[in-house]
């Protein structure tokens, strides 16, 4: 087993050698292991002294957000032909000794995914601002619901993936990957699981720069996972967008009806009938937009799977894959 870390930085100076000091040499099942730190852009030293703490480093030449480091790394590790991948953060909250239990599902084949969370189990709840908490266990359901299946934390950067996950992970997310990845393997197919670990709830140094401004990483966030659900479930989406707009037109013609009833005319009411036909139409546009757009998602689906096999030959040529 090749085992490749990733740790995405960003001016984590202070942090960043300490952490791949502290990354194990040795795993069990894993026979290689190699570290990469992908540097979006730091301003500060981070490169040289990851380079020193003996990882091998891939520069942006500008910051272009951690959903974009992380994708770099992903395609190093890939070059790399790495059987196992662990993304770890690189501001210290996180134990690197817990990546022998986040790879252990996936070098047993009980898993593709494995995903460290910091709220299934409540006893090892790390200590946070308690709007950052209530803000992760609400993501946590919108994700659970679109999914289909229970998940306690959907947010944390201490991830493990499988090389069919990493061949199949398909990202647009610049900002940030946590919730995009969930929605983008689950609807795949792809065995997802849940390892209770316990974390650091505040950074040491510096703030996080992808929920420092909850405002911002909320509004980022949620454009992610409208899209990707959007991608994967366009019938579903639009059809739901659809049925508002029906239930809005009913209400304004409902209106209007009762009216006509009471009074015997539509005066001075007629403007609720055009409310009413306007977002009748709306309705149509909307479910005609879904069936179109299931159609190209069916197409979108031919695609990945030629993306997928493409890069199996790729990265995996020489295993005769």
């Amino acid at each position: 087993m090749n085992l490749i870390i990733i740790i995405p930085c960003l001016n984590e100076e202070k942090t960043v050698a300490n952490v791949i000091k502290a990354i194990p040499e040795v795993f069990t099942g894993v026979t290689k292991r190699t570290i990469i730190v992908v540097d979006d852009g730091s301003t500060d030293n981070t490169a040289q002294l990851a380079e020193g703490a003996g990882a091998v480093v891939v520069r942006h030449s500008s910051n272009k957000g951690v959903g974009a480091a992380f994708q770099t790394g992903l395609e190093k590790a890939l070059e790399l032909q790495a059987d196992v991948i662990v993304n770890v953060d690189g501001d210290g909250q996180f134990n690197p000794v817990d990546i022998d239990r986040l790879i252990e599902p996936i070098i047993k084949g009980e898993s593709d995914f494995v995903t460290a969370s910091r709220f299934k189990d409540s006893s090892q709840t790390p200590e946070m601002p308690a709007i950052k908490k209530w803000g992760n266990k609400r993501i946590a359901s919108l994700i659970s619901f679109l999914i289909g299946k229970k998940f306690y934390d959907v947010s944390c950067g201490f991830r493990a993936y499988s090389k069919e996950a990493a061949l199949q992970l398909n990202l647009f997310g610049k900002f940030t990957y946590t919730q995009e990845t969930f929605l983008d393997l689950a609807f795949k197919g792809l065995n997802i699981k849940e390892v209770p670990v316990k974390v650091r709830g505040v950074r040491e140094f510096g703030k996080s720069r992808v929920a420092s401004n909850l405002f911002k990483y909320a509004v980022n966030t949620s454009g992610i996972i409208i899209r990707t659900y959007r991608d994967y479930r366009p019938l579903k989406f639009f059809s739901i967008m659809s049925l508002l707009m029906l239930l809005i037109g009913i209400i304004f013609g409902g209106f209007l009806a009762i009216h006509y009833i009471r009074s015997g005319n539509f005066s001075p009411h007629k403007w609720a009938g055009f409310v009413s036909a306007s977002f009748f139409f709306i309705s149509i546009l909307l479910f005609i937009t879904g069936l179109l757009a299931d159609i190209l998602s069916r197409v979108n689906k031919t695609n990945e799977q030629i993306l997928y096999y493409q890069k199996r030959k790729n990265y995996y040529q020489n295993e005769g894959q």
